[in-house]
């Protein structure tokens, strides 16, 4: 039990007069701490708990506060659940001023937190302190012993915590309905208490698949109606994803199905995992596994072209019984056949066809930071979370890119940083019908995902396979300095690239949305949930363009259209600016009505009576001293600019070139990871800027890739994972620091958008393909320089910029959610409009 004296006590006690009284709401003005966040989906009796709520969508979310002497669960008022869904409430928050109603108590008495009404609460209020961890006495510091900090209201806690206002007996995870989430998800077989007493003996079925399906068929009521007690005997050849299928309307407490491809000898077999069978066995089991059912249902396929069977494995009604067997325990003659593998090379996946199904093995070079679409168009439809993977494996000069969904295997998708050894199986080609530059693979329900650093290699029948060892072959040529030069991880990245051509574009995009105005861009903008990434189009004209480099904001080159630009907002912000402009702005509101000082080695006088081109530099008090102990790198040159090379920011030993890659193939005979590297920095000279103009959004810390750094790979996963923290001071190394800004206005309502284009990123993260004459127009309908030429000095394309002036434009823009109140927008493309 809590001290009397904690805030809980104080502040909720006051709640409730009496137990037949009337209850009023709390208002606790003290700070509280978030300990955890867990989501679940509503179900038939979840409106009792929420009277006067209306309840948008299908998910509730339980809070676990702390106010550092005693814990509290509650449930999250259904109309705060966007601060969730936006990542602005997460472990870890401050909350104040945090509002608390009593709830009617949930009808669950083993739920752990809740012993009766005076312990459930809502919280309807509240205001949320990002970043307040790091004070001292703040929720890290009691974050160390939180578990064994006392339940507010009762003296001790049992069982398993469960959802406070459903009928559910398992949370989901918060970012996918497609992964598992809690301990009570087994990784290991139960132990069987009811094994045969000829355990030693080799076991035989007693059935197999193709005496099964006969009688299915043939309308044998043992099978069709009733419970089939024999022995069946299969091996598992595919694993399918989780499959989540709670909904309001239904009151299922374990609404899960896992589907299993099976086979023996005689045939194969679906086998439907339902309910808390999933719980016990979905992760236990694995491809290449040998089981033996009893106690399951014979039922006809759903899915299925013509007539077929599939096997029904539940916990209850009946309730199956599911064994591993080793494969020396059967009998020989019995002996299920193993799985079979379609592994293509890079060179090979190249001329297979659309939709074809296949397996690739690869050195992963890029891992891309987690983003989620919606499944379906629409508002409230689910988000399905992936990641970009590009793998090499040294028969071509063309990477394998996989566009990686949730498989349900979160730890897998967790170590899937670069230099690891990558076995997808299961996986579909995808070719646009009249682009031979774009194919990639993705997701069908029966992908697996094996990587270095968990064993996985040394467990699967593929690591013998004669595609392998040749793949093997080419990676112990690799050596790891010239591998971490090209090795990079999170940042914004778009494949297959857009079109180059306003025609072809619009022709790919026959059937979707027109062009927005701008005031419902940002209506669509701020609608996007945490990480969700969304294309849009705008028909807007160019009013500024910016040029800056990472944590060098306040030093940048610009051109400003002085005709059309307005006063830019008085505070800098990381989320898009969106702003309406007056159609008729006096002098006194154009930024460059007030020029600021130039430097006379760097100043450009204005190419145009209606635009001016500029550097801002600020007073010698105003430099900021780095963050990073380095020298600042020069921001202007007067010459065109050497083309960068990657930077190594791992060096090996010089009688040892090749460790990562040595110990990621060892894997294959056991399992073995590395962890050596170290970081190196480069730079140079300092500059000075600006008072006030022009103000414009930083770029965020999860847009620019970095290029990965062994020693420091868990960091790094941090920042582009799902709920990640990325902090601006992470010591991180960014393949590209150097950023444009456009600001545009929209043609329909003259709303301001401000956007970041990024010419340059194609070179780092994919193979050249850009041939065009570098000029304004060209550069932005290719999204990137031209490849055969080197690019243009940043000092030249601002130059340059008055190009843009009056220029009808329809931009393509692509919004990611990055979490709190920012939100990246980013030009991938604008074509020339002539009508």
């Amino acid at each position: 039990m809590a001290a009397p004296g904690c805030i809980f006590h104080r502040t909720l006690t006051r709640s409730r007069s009496g137990p037949h009284q009337a209850s009023c709401p709390a208002v606790c003005r003290e700070s509280l701490f978030v300990l955890d966040v867990h989501r679940y989906s509503r179900d038939q009796g979840s409106s009792v708990y929420f009277p006067q709520a209306v309840l948008m969508g299908d998910d509730l979310y339980d809070i676990t506060l702390t106010d550092g002497d005693c814990r509290l669960r509650v449930t999250l008022d259904p109309g705060l659940n966007r601060l969730v869904e936006r990542n602005v409430l997460q472990p870890g928050s401050t909350l104040r001023n945090a509002t608390f109603t009593p709830a009617m108590a949930a009808q669950l008495p083993e739920c752990t937190g809740v012993s009766g009404e005076k312990d459930s609460y809502r919280l309807v209020k509240v205001e949320v302190t990002d970043e307040a961890g790091g004070e001292e006495g703040g929720v890290r510091g009691i974050n160390v012993g939180s578990d064994s900090l006392p339940w507010f209201g009762q003296t001790e806690s049992e069982g398993s915590l469960l959802p406070l206002r459903a009928n559910r007996s398992v949370f989901l995870p918060l970012w996918n309905s497609v992964d598992y989430s809690g301990e009570e998800w087994r990784e290991a077989p139960p132990t069987d208490e009811e094994r045969d007493e000829e355990e030693d003996e080799e076991h035989r079925p007693s059935v197999t698949v193709s005496e099964l399906r006969d009688a299915f068929l043939c309308g044998h009521r043992s099978v069709t109606r009733g419970t089939v007690r024999h022995q069946l005997i299969v091996r598992v050849i595919n694993k399918s994803h989780l499959m989540y299928y709670g909904k309001p309307d239904r009151n299922c407490d374990c609404p899960y199905k896992a589907v299993l491809e099976a086979s023996d000898q005689t045939g194969s077999v679906c086998v439907v995992m339902w309910n808390s069978v999933c719980l016990t066995w979905y992760r236990c089991l694995k491809p290449g596994d040998i089981i033996s059912l009893r106690h399951y249902r014979v039922k006809q396929h759903y899915q299925a072209e013509i007539d077929d069977i599939e096997i029904s494995v539940n916990s209850r009604n009946p309730a199956a019984r599911i064994s591993i067997l080793p494969e020396s325990s059967v009998s020989p003659e019995y002996v299920p056949p193993v799985p079979t593998y379609s592994f293509y090379n890079s060179e090979e996946l190249s001329d297979r066809p659309n939709g074809d199904v296949c397996d690739v093995i690869g050195l992963l070079t890029f891992s891309g930071r987690s983003e989620r679409i919606r499944d379906k168009d629409g508002r409230g439809a689910e988000l399905l979370e992936y990641h970009w993977l590009r793998l090499e494996d040294g028969a071509s000069n063309w990477p394998i890119m996989v566009k990686l969904f949730s498989t349900s295997q979160p730890e897998s998708h967790n170590k899937l940083h670069p230099l690891s050894v990558v076995v997808c199986t299961g996986l579909k080609v995808i070719r646009a019908a009249d682009r031979t530059d774009a194919c990639y693979l993705t997701n069908t329900t029966y992908t697996q995902v094996y990587c270095t650093g968990l064993g996985h290699h040394s467990e699967m029948k593929y690591r013998k396979l004669r595609p392998v060892r040749q793949f093997l072959q080419w990676l112990k040529s690799q050596d790891d300095g010239q591998v971490l030069g090209r090795a990079l991880i999170g940042g914004f990245f778009i494949y297959p690239p857009p079109p180059v051509s306003l025609e072809t574009y619009m022709k790919e995009r026959r059937g979707e949305p027109g062009f927005l105005r701008g005031a419902e861009l940002q209506r669509e903008v701020e609608r996007l949930c945490y990480r969700e990434r969304r294309t849009y189009c705008i028909q807007a004209t160019v009013t500024m363009v910016t040029y800056s480099r990472r944590g060098e904001e306040d030093r940048c080159l610009f051109w400003m259209d002085r005709a059309s630009s307005l006063s830019p907002p008085s505070t800098s912000s990381s989320s898009p600016r969106l702003s309406r402009s007056s159609p008729h702005p006096s002098p006194s509101s154009t930024p460059l009505s007030v020029r600021p000082p130039l430097s006379s080695s760097s100043s450009f006088s204005p190419t145009s009576p209606s635009s001016s081109v500029g550097q801002l530099t600020p007073s010698r008090l105003e430099r900021r001293p780095s963050r990073k102990t380095r020298k600042r790198k020069q921001l202007l040159q007067t010459d065109t600019p050497k083309k960068r090379h990657p930077r190594v920011t791992m060096r090996p030993e010089p009688n040892n070139k090749t460790v990562i890659l040595f110990e990621a193939s060892m894997e294959f005979l056991e399992n073995t990871n590395s962890d050596e590297g170290e970081d190196e920095e480069d730079d140079t000279s300092s500059y000075v800027t600006a008072p006030l103009l022009p103000v414009f959004p930083l770029v965020a810390v999860e847009t620019l890739p970095m290029h990965y750094d062994h020693a420091r790979k868990e960091d790094q996963a941090g920042v582009v994972a799902m709920g990640g923290k990325a902090t601006d001071d992470g010591g991180f190394d960014f393949a590209l620091e150097d950023y444009y800004t456009l600001r545009l206005k929209a043609l329909s309502d003259s709303v301001m958008v401000d956007v970041v284009f990024l010419p340059h990123s194609s070179f780092a993260l994919s193979p050249p393909l850009h041939h065009h004459s570098n000029t304004w127009s060209s550069i932005l309908s290719h999204g990137a320089f031209s490849s055969h030429t080197p690019p243009p000095s940043p000092a030249d394309l601002i130059t340059m910029a008055a190009q843009l002036a009056n220029q009808r434009l329809v931009c393509v823009l692509e919004a990611c959610h990055l979490g709190g109140a920012k939100t990246e927008l980013i030009l991938s493309r604008a074509f020339h409009l002539t009508v």
